[in-house]
Order: structure tokens, then sequence, then C-alpha cells
């Protein structure tokens, strides 16, 4: 794939950060990891116009996922997200904010198949900006 085909992983857990990492990366997608909400900004600063996919955890120190999104959306409004949680009571707090929300676990087929569909919306919503 040629621009926007990263995937953009966020999660403070390192060995569930790794593994859906490693999942993807078998799968065949390009991925960059954050740990944190201020780091994933910040790449999302460098590698914007490659990223076209944000998964991240809802549960983070210092700044959640829902409000992560926030930030993300008032910088980039198109890039699509999924969010992964163990907290299905959490979803309320991305009402409005056009994400995909997943309760953990995720299968790998499931985590495959939900960036597959998510790199595809992101060109679809590139190609007609």
């Amino acid at each position: 794939m040629d621009g926007f085909s990263q995937v953009l992983l966020i999660d403070d857990n390192l060995v569930q950060l790794k593994v859906r990492e490693a999942v993807l990366r078998n799968a065949g997608f390009t991925v960059s990891t954050a740990t944190t909400a201020e780091s994933a900004l910040a790449t999302l600063c460098v590698l914007g116009d490659h990223i076209g996919l944000v998964v991240t955890d809802h549960v983070m120190p210092v700044c959640n996922g829902a409000e992560f999104v926030r930030q993300l959306r008032a910088r980039n409004n198109w890039v699509p997200v999924v969010v992964l949680s163990g907290m299905p009571d959490a979803m309320s707090e991305y009402e409005g904010m056009h994400v995909q929300f997943r309760t953990k676990p995720t299968p790998p087929s499931e985590l495959i198949e939900l960036v597959r569909a998510g790199l595809a919306e992101s060109l679809r919503q590139r190609g007609a900006a």
C-alpha cells in the first residue's frame, strides 16, 4: 500500500502492545507503536500522512483513550480509530467520536479484520478529501 497504510498501536501494557504488533506485522501490516497518548500524538505529527488507522487501548495513565481521541480529533478528524477495552461500559465515553469500540480480549483474526476495514475506510476518506 502507498500512503495511509500504517497502523499506530497505543497501549501502556507492553505485553499486549507487542503481541498485537506481532499479529499485525505477521499479517503484512506496517505498524508503529506508542505506550502513551502523548507519544502517539508526537508520532502522528511525524508520520501523519502515513498513518491510516489508530488502534488504542482505553485505560492508560495520564490520558485515557477517550481523551486521546478528543485530542486526535481536534488535529485530524478523518483518521479511523479502533478502541480496545476490557470495560464495556467505557463505550459511552466515545459517543460522537466516530470510533470502532471493541471489548477485550480481541482475537487475532478479529484484530486483523478491524485493521483491514479501518485502512480501507482511511483510503476512502482520503480519496474523498
